[in-house]
């Protein structure tokens, strides 16, 4: 993808999450933001533990599991919040009911060469960390809307944003259902490290030279089933499905040594409990 579109892929990311920054104005049911005045002084803490099976690297056709940590807060008295698989951690530092926004943050765990025979001559790229915002608006009652911004720091120093939808659908006061398309758009510093080919690593792997622009990451989409076994406790298992696009599909990491079609899925589960707040 060219420079050119990649300039208007950022510039219409950031036209959305613009939108999404602006909606409280049109939520006409707006509530009192968490840390205003007389806001309670209790809170809910959820944590707990997700075991993923996902593919070894990004774009692998092989698959690894692995456990991962699960954490929310919110005030005390309040309903959890919706949350995909997809959604980086984040709080929301407004919140009016239809509307929240606040910083947003993902891990993307290191790629070493030892972890799959198909990264042989390619080297390691090292543990990051994506920090940035995220604006999410209930469209309806049953949709909602969310973007994601971050930069990168560590393994890459690019920007990534999400765009995701889904219908949420309780089908009985314990059981909801939810699924939507996702988006993913990335600047050429997020894509190079784990697309590209150097002649170094060319002539280590075998795989040609190739120069991985940014763009259209990857699309797909999402669905999660959620049961709330009791006020503390609480299962969810979800399938997450994403096809690598643009120059992420295009490099020989992908199209020799892996699959640009992308699947996680996943279980967890989590107890929350109340707690006073220190301040």
């Amino acid at each position: 993808m060219s420079r050119v579109s990649m300039q208007r892929g950022v510039a219409g990311l950031s036209a959305v999450f613009a939108v999404l920054m602006a909606a409280p104005v049109l939520a006409a049911d707006f509530v009192k933001p968490a840390w205003a005045p007389g806001a309670s002084k209790d809170w809910t803490v959820t944590i707990g533990v997700e075991g993923r099976m996902l593919p070894t690297f990004e774009g692998s056709d092989r698959y690894t599991f692995l456990p991962f940590p699960l954490f929310d807060l919110r005030q005390a008295g309040t309903a959890p919040k919706f949350r995909s698989a997809r959604d980086g951690f984040g709080f929301g530092f407004i919140d009016t009911g239809r509307f929240r926004a606040g910083p947003s943050f993902k891990i993307k765990l290191p790629r070493r060469e030892s972890d799959d025979s198909a990264l042989r001559g390619l080297g390691t790229v090292d543990f990051t960390l994506e920090a940035g915002a995220f604006a999410e608006f209930w469209i309806m009652p049953w949709l909602r809307t969310r973007a994601e911004l971050r930069q990168g720091f560590g393994g890459h120093h690019g920007v990534v944003g999400d765009l995701l939808a889904d219908v949420v659908v309780p089908m009985t006061s314990q059981l909801t259902f939810s699924g939507g398309p996702r988006l993913t758009l990335a600047s050429a510093a997020a894509v190079s490290p784990y697309f590209s080919v150097t002649a170094a690593q060319s002539a280590a792997s075998g795989l040609p030279v190739y120069d991985a622009g940014g763009g259209i990451y990857s699309y797909g989409a999402g669905f999660q089933a959620r049961y709330q076994w009791s006020p503390q406790w609480a299962n969810s298992v979800f399938v997450e499905y994403a096809r690598l696009a643009s120059e992420a599909g295009d490099s020989p990491v992908v199209t020799l040594r892996g699959s640009r079609d992308q699947v996680q899925v996943g279980i967890g589960l989590t107890y929350s409990f109340d707690m006073r707040a220190l301040w």
